[in-house]
């Protein structure tokens, strides 16, 4: 089984950043796709960023030119930096990916943005 654990969540001023962290474990071998999915209260969940071997990266159209997500693949870590924030982004954000025909996902990391 694999396992993914989100950090770096937290409440923060709208206008400012926050870099979240995922770090993936045990048998999770040749990510095709990572990726960081986001649920608002009272909205469903939404695509927020993914990154695709060998480095292709695409954004909801909402969060372009202010979210950037990288992996390090030395570290299994898959990593969502977040400038600029809006109330608007204020959300739980999950992190996925996908490997050999299955999807794991963590449990979670709430962003809370201050207007």
């Amino acid at each position: 089984q694999g396992e993914l654990v989100e950090s770096g969540g937290g409440l923060v001023q709208a206008g400012g950043s926050v870099r979240l962290s995922c770090v993936v474990s045990g048998r999770i071998f040749s990510i095709n796709v990572a990726g960081w999915d986001r649920q608002a209260p009272g909205k469903q969940r939404e695509s927020v960023a993914r990154i695709f071997s060998p480095g292709t990266t695409d954004y909801a159209d909402s969060v372009k030119g202010r979210f950037t997500i990288s992996r390090d693949n030395a570290q299994n870590t898959v990593i969502l930096q977040m400038n600029s924030l809006k109330p608007e982004d204020t959300a739980v954000y999950y992190c996925a990916v996908w490997s050999g025909g299955n999807v794991y996902w963590g449990r979670g990391t709430q962003v809370t943005v201050s207007s």
